[in-house]
């Protein structure tokens, strides 16, 4: 059951590279080029990764709200940068939530969920800008969106599959949650410094 989102993720990669194979058609190469974007880039995989994880650390209604959160918010972002309408500071802003959601991790920081929500939506406002000023000039918008959103969804079910795991062994599961989120703030600062 926990082993549910990973096997689903590996089953969408691959189906990702068949994709690849039809470059003749904008649609294939839009959702291909959407759905490889997020995988790039190791402060956006941290990132999703740390939103499933800590929605699952603060469980009920969290464990859909927050991912469901991002990933609509993401899209708004992802529309403004497709737009070409600038957002300052979108990389600072992607460093940041990486630092930030590996402290939530780390401390297990028990925000009520609508604090969660807004916090993620924060986050990904910029997540989504990047992910939308960086389409390439000749795949069509709505693939390549769905396929950024698709694969940001697929990385956060990671993350919870990692909290659920977590859960199943008891406070060493998350004491190792923990220690990976602060491993996660790290890797963010890290990158902070070198984009601030």
């Amino acid at each position: 059951m926990l082993l549910r989102p990973v096997a689903a993720s590996a089953i969408f990669l691959a189906l990702t590279s068949a994709a690849l194979a039809h470059t003749g058609q904008a649609d294939a190469s839009g959702f291909a080029h959407g759905m490889s974007h997020p995988f790039g880039g190791l402060d956006h995989v941290l990132a999703m990764v740390a939103v499933g994880l800590y929605a699952a650390m603060l469980g009920g209604r969290a464990l859909w709200l927050v991912p469901a959160t991002f990933v609509s918010v993401m899209a708004i972002g992802g529309a403004l940068g497709i737009a070409g309408i600038a957002l300052p500071y979108v990389e600072i802003g992607i460093a940041i939530s990486g630092v930030v959601l590996g402290v939530a991790v780390a401390l297990r920081l028990s925000l009520p969920i609508a604090a969660a929500m807004a916090l993620v939506g924060l986050f990904a406002t910029f997540h989504g800008h990047a992910h939308g000023a960086e389409m390439p000039p000749d795949v069509a918008g709505i693939a390549y969106a769905s396929g950024f959103m698709l694969a940001t969804a697929l990385l956060h079910c990671a993350g919870i599959g990692l909290g659920l795991l977590a859960a199943k062994l008891g406070e060493r599961g998350w004491r190792i949650a923990q220690a990976a989120g602060g491993a996660k703030a790290l890797v963010g600062l890290a990158i902070l410094a070198g984009v601030a």
